[in-house]
Formats: C-alpha cells, structure tokens, sequence
C-alpha cells in the first residue's frame, strides 16, 4: 500500500458495513425459514425488532442500523446502472 491510499477505519466503509449487515441478516432469516423480504419489510416500516429473527445475531446487528441507511442501501442498490 502507498503512503497516497486511504485507509479505512475499521476495514469496511458504511456503504459495505450496512450491505454486509442486511446480508448476513437475510440468511439469517431465510435459515429460520422466513421470507427474509417480507421480514426486512416488516422491520423498516415499522421499526419493531420482532420482524427479525434473533438467530445469529440478527436482531442485534440490524438494530445498530439506523432505518434510513437501510433504505439508501436498498435504494443505491436497485437504481444503480
């Protein structure tokens, strides 16, 4: 690495730690057997932490996202070219 690049704190930026969370939460759900879609759905409209399985982690870890990063992810994703 030159002395030009940047680093980032803590290896990931906000855009990748928020996709990675949201996957690992999609598996999550999906291995407990629930639409995974529906579920994050359920959650961002509603804010309640019961839409997301506790299993792995999920619910903590979807609840150190606020819900507005959430929908900027979904929302880059989907329109991006």
């Amino acid at each position: 690495m030159s002395n030009y690049e940047t680093m980032v704190f803590g290896g990931l930026d906000k855009e990748n730690k928020v996709r990675q969370s949201l996957l690992t939460v999609y598996e999550a759900l999906k291995v407990k057997g629930y639409n995974p879609i529906s579920q994050l759905v359920g959650y961002i409209m509603s804010g309640d932490p019961t839409y997301i399985t506790s299993h792995n982690n999920a619910r903590s870890i979807i609840s150190k996202l606020e819900r507005d990063e959430i929908l900027e992810e979904v929302f880059r994703e989907y329109l991006k070219d």
